[in-house]
């Protein structure tokens, strides 16, 4: 899978998730929390972000139309992570997109009820952070970058 068939079928998660969590049509502006292993200034992130945002928009989603998306960049520092987790989780949004491993447990220590998508996540379940990936329980949900089942083969 490329980058943007994951970046695509994130989006794709991202917004439909709150709509069939809490069983009502979708009206109004959407609200999508983003927490990042990244810099904001990495060019990296910039290409991620720019990606997601034109998925996004693909779908129908703009910002400053119907969708606000908040985003909250920690340098990998655990510290930041911890503190932009709180802010996020204090903005309600409809859902969070966690980017990295090390962002979903702050985020999961913040919130148990807001729906956290995660990515870039190498062994959500060996670390705890999902029950499995076919049915991960809790209020997280993601991507991994890694089958762990495939690697004897």
């Amino acid at each position: 899978m490329n980058l943007r068939s994951l970046i695509k079928l994130m989006a794709i998660i991202v917004l439909a998730w709150p709509a069939q969590a809490h069983a009502q049509p979708s009206v109004g502006t959407r609200h999508i929390g983003v927490l990042t292993y990244l810099e904001e200034n990495d060019p990296q992130s910039k290409i991620y972000l720019d990606a997601f945002v034109q998925t996004l928009q693909k779908l129908g989603w703009t910002g400053g139309r119907n969708l606000r998306i908040d985003n909250r960049w920690t340098g990998g520092d655990p510290e930041r992570a911890r503190k932009y987790a709180a802010e996020l989780v204090a903005l309600a949004p409809d859902v969070i997109l966690a980017a990295g491993g090390r962002m979903l447990g702050p985020l999961q220590g913040a919130t148990h009820t807001i729906p956290i998508v995660f990515v870039e996540v190498s062994d959500a379940v060996a670390a705890g952070f999902v029950k499995s990936l076919a049915k991960p329980g809790g209020n997280a949900t993601g991507f991994t970058h890694f089958e762990f089942d495939i690697s004897t083969k």
